[in-house]
């Protein structure tokens, strides 16, 4: 989808823009990001836990919950994919696309590097950008009939060992797969493939597949492959009765204790979460592929390409 504004003015956009604020670096890239788009006559909201920080005057304060991007053209994002995942949870209810640019190591989720900045701000004022949308998971957890846990993911729901190993038996599309001794297991989307599943030993699934993994971590089993399934396939995991419970992480960030006996459904996400891809900025719109041979510094000497006649 183009997102190049025809009938709005500047005066009547807005972004919010957030900052890893342990990060000097990012500190300062807010600064130049908010002064560049409050230059351009955009209003920049920024969250009130930030904003002693950042320090910038002439913008918006708004609380850090998901109103805070309501109405929002687009949430820009500086830091590593740690920040662009809780910026997300603001994000995903109110449908703004999120702009990551990149501070930390790899960086999957981000669009821009820190070099590219200024040029990345200047193609959100000319509304030089498209949205595309990545698929989530939506979580449900109960035990004895009671819901334990009711969230979402982006990249993964992995329900893990809490102490001593875990025991569970796996289910997909309501018929028992297998039973696994093991570390936990992964429930991810595509755009999680290169997370915590990569990890574990999971496959690299491209962003526009649809598809649901699995991927067992370090079970003691002779059939523990990593899967790929259909989207509108639902994923469960029941940890035994009788045997040590377990915790859930949601994107590394949200936990939850799960008691002996608690079964974890994984379905396809209600909502997407969006996300800016601009035009003209070089480190942007890089094929998969080439961001895969980037961010793992993968050697590809020797390449010569097509042969063409």
């Amino acid at each position: 989808m183009n997102h190049t504004t025809t009938k709005q003015t500047n005066a009547d956009r807005t972004v919010l823009v957030t900052a890893h604020t342990g990060r000097e670096a990012a500190v300062e890239s807010a600064r130049l990001v908010i002064d560049r788009l409050v230059g351009a006559g955009l209003t920049v909201r920024v969250l009130d836990v930030e904003a002693a920080e950042i320090g910038c005057g002439g913008v918006e304060v708004v609380p850090c919950d998901p109103g805070a991007a309501k109405d929002a053209e687009v949430m820009i994002v500086l830091g590593g994919d740690g920040s662009l995942l809780r910026s997300a949870e603001l994000a995903r209810p109110a449908g703004t696309p999120l702009l990551g640019v990149n501070l930390g190591h790899v960086g999957f989720l981000a669009e821009a590097e820190v070099d590219d900045l200024a040029a990345a701000v200047d193609s959100v004022v000319a509304g030089r950008y498209d949205v595309e949308e990545r698929m989530t998971i939506d979580v449900l957890a109960r035990q004895n009939g009671q819901i334990v846990a009711d969230t979402w993911a982006l990249n993964e729901a992995s329900v893990e060992k809490r102490d001593r190993m875990l025991e569970a038996v796996v289910e997909i599309d309501g018929r028992p797969l297998s039973r696994w001794g093991c570390d936990g297991v992964i429930c991810a989307t595509p755009t999680g493939s290169t997370a915590y599943a990569f990890s574990a030993g999971g496959p690299v699934v491209w962003p526009e597949v649809e598809a649901l993994l699995l991927v067992p971590n370090s079970a003691h089993a002779l059939f523990a492959r990593p899967m790929v399934v259909s989207p509108r396939s639902t994923l469960a995991v029941e940890i035994l009765p009788d045997t040590p419970g377990g915790v859930m992480w949601c994107d590394g960030r949200r936990r939850f204790d799960l008691p002996s006996g608690t079964r974890v459904e994984v379905r396809r996400g209600s909502e997407p979460v969006r996300l800016a891809r601009l035009h003209g900025v070089e480190s942007s719109g890089a094929p998969f592929t080439d961001r895969l041979v980037a961010k793992f510094e993968l050697p590809v000497q020797g390449w010569r390409g097509r042969v063409r006649p």
